[in-house]
């Protein structure tokens, strides 16, 4: 799913978290709403302004988003 398009960040919006476009629905609260068990079926009853493609494209900018983190692990001390 291309996301581009879908997910914006304005100032302006919820501070600037990365939201669905047209609505102020932050992709994190639509990721916790599908990692608390909410099917898609039930987050576009909730919410109607979102779209089966705009739960998709929460999920893509959350995948693209992790690959480019980068961790690195520190000794553990003794």
């Amino acid at each position: 799913m291309d996301w581009h398009g879908k997910i914006v960040i304005d100032p302006r919006v919820l501070a600037g978290k990365p939201v669905v476009r047209g609505t102020r629905l932050s992709v994190d609260f639509i990721l916790e709403l599908l990692a608390q068990g909410w099917s898609e079926a039930q987050i576009v009853e909730n919410y109607p302004a979102l779209d089966q493609q705009g739960i998709l494209a929460c999920i893509g900018y959350a995948a693209e988003i992790l690959k480019s983190e980068r961790i690195y692990p520190t000794p553990i001390p003794a």
